[in-house]
């Protein structure tokens, strides 16, 4: 059984974020996928509190597994939770960075990874990365269709009171609005 894991803030989870769990499922050939909403993230500062952006994942992602993820780091969670060869998604703008990530090598020992690439994106930066790695094979490659969606962007039009115009899911736009969310930030 193929698991899917996909992690971010999800400080707004946006049609993005919904596009790239799509294509993953269909083209990875995914039993099952889990949204993993950090509780810390270890790269970014968030917004709102866990349990807010938990929610709000769970009305982007209603037929997928959605739990919060108390490890700052992808290598923690992967040996924490002992998934059974599991495929972590990310965008291509992420994979882009995977070398710096804490202990990279393991990420891709303990999981298979699975980087969503947008039409245009520069190929030649991929590749530079797959030549540093270990086990490039463990690296799968899917597109996706591009999305000007994101979430720092949904964040300052929803300060500004600005309509989001199709950035998030029907369902995070009614939580957000029913919860007045990001409204003073």
């Amino acid at each position: 059984m193929a698991v899917g894991l996909f992690g971010g803030a999800f400080d707004p989870p946006h049609v993005g974020h919904a596009a790239l769990a799509r294509a993953a499922k269909e083209r990875l050939e995914l039993d099952h996928l889990i949204v993993l909403v950090s509780e810390r993230p270890g790269h970014k500062d968030v917004e709102l509190p866990a349990p807010a952006r938990l929610d709000l994942a769970r009305a982007a992602f209603p037929d997928d597994d959605v739990r919060l993820d108390p490890y700052p780091r992808t290598v923690d969670l992967l040996r924490g939770e002992g998934y059974d060869d599991p495929v972590f998604l990310v965008g291509a703008d992420q994979f882009v960075d995977f070398l710096t990530w804490k202990e990279p090598e393991a990420v891709l020992e303990l999981a298979r990874l699975g980087v969503a690439a947008r039409p245009g994106f520069d190929r030649g930066l991929l590749d530079t990365v797959l030549r540093a790695l270990e086990r490039p094979e463990r690296v799968l490659f899917f597109d996706i269709e591009p999305s000007a969606a994101a979430s720092s962007e949904i964040r300052a039009r929803l300060a500004l009171g600005e309509p989001l115009e199709g950035l998030v899911p029907p369902a995070v736009e009614e939580l957000i609005a029913e919860r007045h969310l990001y409204r003073d930030v």
